[in-house]
């Protein structure tokens, strides 16, 4: 009797990914990850190229197959039935192939005719006004950011019920960039559940909500983004009246000296603040400032480790 489970009943999780595995040759790309992306959300999936971002994205969407776990796209099992699954996702890859004699709007047309003309074309003229694409001109003419916008609108323009974006800005100029977090706020607002993998910190922590941090093909850290930076990491700016020997502040656990500047030191701490504070006590401060990590210093942190 065949007992594997196929679909899920409609319930929390949009994304549930369960001990996934994959390896090409002797690389590991992925090493038994875990990932549950919540209905409604906008969910960034941080780590630098070839972490396995895109690895997690293709095994989602059963373009290629995972060695091993379980993983389930809107309650179904993208290995028994795929073209439910991208029925009701919109994907932008990394990299997006294209008829390239064809114009924009013929290759948009083209993709809508494949999904049963589902897209408004209304809509489709109102994602490339916003975007300030020339829907006429000939893919081979265009530039990597327009192709890349064309991909974008491919993504969004049916409505999906889930966006899947791989690097979805690559390539935009700050503008358009801005725009694009935009229509992803958008459609999030309409009910559209968003994940996206980004190695753009400053992209993530604009836009999501949660992020999760892969690293070397594992999942480090799964938490809301402003936690992430409330995280026990804090950078200092001190001021000193006069030269301070600091050689006792850089033995103290989880300091590092970033850099120093006639009297001035900034620092990046880890951990307890009570110790440096108690080291600085005994040295001439004159001034002293702590300021928010970005997201990217904690994702820094996390490399390091």
């Amino acid at each position: 009797m065949n007992t594997r489970i196929t679909r899920r009943p409609s319930g929390e999780f949009a994304i549930e990914v369960r001990g996934l595995t994959k390896a090409y040759g002797r690389m590991r790309a992925l090493r038994g990850i875990d990932l549950q992306v919540r209905r409604g959300e906008i969910f960034g999936f941080l780590g630098p190229n070839g972490a396995g971002k895109t690895t997690t994205i293709r095994c989602l969407l059963d373009v290629i197959r995972p060695d091993g776990g379980k993983s389930f796209v809107l309650g179904v099992d993208p290995q028994a039935d795929p073209v439910a699954v991208q029925a009701s996702t919109g994907y932008l890859p990394g990299e997006m192939q294209f008829y390239e004699n064809w114009t924009a709007a013929r290759q948009l047309r083209f993709l809508n005719d494949l999904r049963g003309g589902r897209a408004e074309w209304g809509y489709v003229l109102q994602l490339a006004d916003r975007l300030a694409l020339d829907l006429h001109q000939a893919i081979k003419n265009l530039s990597k950011g327009n192709k890349q916008k064309v991909g974008v609108i491919q993504a969004l323009m049916h409505r999906p019920e889930l966006l899947i974006l791989d690097e979805p800005t690559s390539g935009l100029d700050p503008l358009i960039q801005q725009e694009v977090h935009g229509l992803l706020r958008d459609a999030n607002a309409a009910g559209a559940t968003i994940f996206f993998s980004s190695h753009v910190m400053s992209e993530v922590e604009q836009v999501a909500g949660r992020v999760a941090i892969i690293r070397a093909g594992e999942i480090a850290e799964v938490a809301d983004t402003s936690a992430l930076t409330r995280r026990s990491l804090n950078r200092l700016t001190v001021c000193f009246k006069q030269p301070a020997d600091l050689s006792e502040l850089a033995r103290e656990p989880g300091v590092e000296i970033i850099s120093q500047k006639d009297y001035t030191v900034l620092l990046r701490v880890t951990g307890d603040m009570e110790a440096v504070v108690r080291a600085l006590g005994r040295l001439p401060v004159l001034r002293l400032e702590s300021q928010r990590p970005s997201l990217e210093e904690v994702f820094l942190t996390y490399y390091k480790k």
